[in-house]
């Protein structure tokens, strides 16, 4: 009896049944995990079986069973076979705390004495699940080059002409009956509220040998009201700044004492007279 006949029975007996005790260590429990997502929720992982330990003896006989049938012995001669060596392999978990189980994974202890089973990575004990692979979510990751074209076909679509709606053949587009010229009234609007173009008057007719020129002349019209007081508080402000300016300075020409009594402290004065 070995570590690697005891991994390889352990094997094959959870395949189809979701535990197998080992007498005197514990029990090996398989449970079914469902599908689960990753990559914040682009990926969707199949279900497998995930395989622990729990250390808490079970009366199965499964192992018993089978390590019998295998080599041609009686149940009684092979659970005193496998109680010997698995009395020996829990010594030897407790003092090295580690005990690797060939295909499945490594038995580990802590140092209260606790066991637990790590799997191997590539561990598949489940025949339900062969074939399933993760399906991801991300049908297509777009590149450079794939944003460069959808640019450059959405600015060809903003640049093409309308199209102009067509017709039924034969059916004539109606013709806008001719209105009278009437002079359009002169609408004056105050210029403190309306914006309005520079007025353009026109000169009398100038007789030029046979030709008749008319030149156009512009008139400016006057700084709407609400420009003007915001320019007269502008220019009042700049004053004031000057006034006050000039104030100070000679204020600091006359009473010099009174100025530094504004600016500095008298700790920041005495500091000053000392130098």
């Amino acid at each position: 009896m070995d570590i690697d006949l005891l991994s390889k029975m352990v094997g094959e007996l959870i395949l189809d049944n979701d535990e197998v005790s080992l007498p005197g260590v514990g029990t090996f429990v398989a449970e079914v995990v469902p599908s689960t997502f990753s990559d914040k929720g682009y990926t969707i992982n199949p279900p497998y079986r995930r395989l622990s330990f729990r250390q808490r003896e079970s009366s199965d006989g499964r192992l018993v069973a089978l390590y019998a049938r295998s080599n041609g012995v009686d149940e009684r001669v092979a659970a005193s076979i496998l109680g010997a060596y698995l009395a020996e392999l829990k010594d030897t978990l407790k003092t090295r705390k580690t005990i690797v189980f060939p295909g499945l994974g490594r038995l580990r202890a802590t140092r209260e004495n606790n066991f637990f089973f790590i799997p191997d990575e590539d561990l598949n004990i489940y025949p339900e699940g062969f074939g399933l692979e993760p399906l991801s979510l991300k049908t297509h990751v777009e590149t450079e080059d794939d944003v460069v074209a959808a640019v450059a076909s959405l600015q060809q679509i903003l640049d093409e002409p309308a199209v102009k709606e067509e017709k039924p053949v034969g059916e004539a587009e109606p013709v806008a009956e001719a209105e009278p010229d009437v002079e359009a009234p002169v609408v004056v609007e105050d210029v403190t509220h309306t914006v309005e173009k520079p007025v353009v008057e026109e000169k009398p007719a100038v007789q030029v040998g046979s030709a008749v020129k008319t030149e156009p002349v512009v008139q400016e019209l006057p700084l709407p009201r609400k420009g003007r007081k915001w320019l007269i508080i502008a220019a009042s402000v700049v004053a004031a700044a000057v006034l006050l300016l000039g104030a100070f300075a000679l204020l600091a020409r006359i009473a010099p004492d009174f100025v530094d009594s504004i600016l500095y402290t008298q700790e920041e004065l005495d500091i000053i007279r000392q130098i």
